[in-house]
């Protein structure tokens, strides 16, 4: 989905409110800024980069408009990012007045990235090239991540989509892992012993994958990670602020704030998964949580029971019989279970929306969308805003996604904060 062009310039500079403000000042759309100043050409080379990134192909007088940078220098940013081979030219456009345009668009070859989501069920790795579009993908399927197994497919996975290249490998620039925190969280709901469990929570992943490459690798929790590709390449463009909801084997989040990714004091922002159900009491156990009611484990565990193969909770079989009829047992479960997440989480945060995604086949998204939104009309909305649902829109490769984007932006977004959106 494309941003409808700006057509006003870009002011040099702009006010925050005082501190004793009363008022609060709606944030500005999102714009990037530049400068015409001769020391900050790689600044606004990058911001010249994201312009058309968040709008499409471009000409240059649109350039200008955009970023408040005048024609000349345009003019001469552009020029460098074509012998770059960062742009590339559109055919000319004829308007009613004035000269036919050409519009300027990012050169597909110009940089690429690989993106590593590992997880508890499998690890996907995926080539994206400058306009975030996958060129290539591998996986690897499992019961549980076996270090001796995987560690070593990681480098070779990474090593191939890097051969597939060819003369094009130089424009790689980096990798980016997503994983969960705790890769042996919660082992006795898994199975797994405390050993097995151990290895994964002690080790360090970035670590290890930078030990395979010469390329710079960097670190995302894998629902954070999701959320950063929703951020920037699907629904959440449009969206200030919102909770997001992944439903993988287990069931995780993010949070965007003031349209940032929010990450929070230990980078845990978004656990959803941890969030209890019902209220403690005293010699009852403690309270399930979302995790128990909401992830596709529980689906995994109906099929179980029943003499059905498990992985078909992670595609299009989990919507037809004979696996139907638990499916539709587990959304009604999990639609509630989100339900109470969700109306939770709007009275923290007063959201504009929700949005839902996972590692399951889009019919199945839509029917616990729907679940979920019956479900949210059963609880007590009164001193709340309801909230809005979305599906998201990325889907089982969010994860890996939202991980090549990080190399793409350290290399060539103009702001430090990572998908920065509005300018204050």
């Amino acid at each position: 989905m494309k941003h409808k062009l700006a057509t006003q310039p870009i002011p040099a500079t702009a006010t925050a409110p005082l501190p004793d403000s009363t008022t609060p000042r709606p944030p500005p759309l999102l714009r990037p800024r530049g400068s015409n100043h001769v020391g900050m050409r790689q600044f606004n080379e990058r911001v010249v980069l994201q312009a058309i990134r968040q709008n499409g192909s471009l000409p240059k007088a649109d350039l200008a408009r955009l970023t408040g940078l005048t024609a000349q220098t345009i003019g001469l940013i552009t020029n460098r990012l074509e012998e770059d081979g960062l742009l590339i030219r559109h055919a000319r456009v004829r308007g009613r007045i004035g000269q036919p345009s050409v519009p300027l668009a990012l050169n597909p070859d110009g940089a690429f990235s690989v993106g590593i989501k590992i997880g508890r069920r499998n690890t996907d790795w995926l080539l994206v090239d400058f306009t975030g579009r996958v060129r290539q993908r591998k996986s690897l399927a499992y019961a549980f991540p076996d270090s001796a197994v995987l560690l070593p497919a990681l480098g070779q996975n990474l090593n191939a989509l890097r051969d597939e290249l060819g003369p094009l490998s130089s424009r790689l620039v980096g990798v980016g892992v997503a994983a969960p925190f705790l890769m042996g969280g919660w082992h006795r709901m898994l199975g797994l012993s405390e050993a097995q469990a151990n290895i994964w929570n002690q080790m360090d992943l970035t670590a290890e994958v930078q030990r395979m490459t010469d390329l710079p690798v960097s670190f995302a929790k894998d629902t954070s990670a999701a959320c950063v590709a929703e951020l920037v390449a699907g629904c959440g463009r449009d969206l200030k602020s919102f909770l997001y909801l992944f439903v993988d084997t287990f069931v995780g989040g993010g949070l965007v704030i003031n349209s940032h990714l929010y990450s929070g004091l230990n980078g845990n922002a978004g656990a959803v998964a941890s969030v209890p159900l019902h209220l403690a009491r005293q010699g009852e156990g403690k309270p399930v949580q979302l995790l128990d009611r909401a992830s596709l484990w529980e689906l995994e565990q109906r099929f179980t029971a029943k003499g059905l193969d498990p992985a078909a909770a992670y595609d299009e079989r989990a919507m037809q019989a004979p696996f139907e009829p638990e499916t539709t047992a587990w959304i009604g479960c999990a639609a509630n279970a989100l339900a109470h997440c969700i109306v939770s989480g709007n009275a923290f945060l007063d959201l504009d929306a929700i949005v839902l995604d996972g590692s399951f086949c889009r019919p199945l998204l839509q029917r616990l969308l729907e679940s979920t939104r019956s479900a949210l009309a059963d609880y007590n909305w009164e001193g709340l805003w309801p909230a809005t649902l979305l599906a998201g829109s990325i889907g089982p490769d969010a994860r890996a996604l939202g991980g090549a984007l990080l190399p793409l932006h350290a290399n060539f977004a103009p702001d430090r904060d990572l998908f920065l959106k509005a300018v204050y």
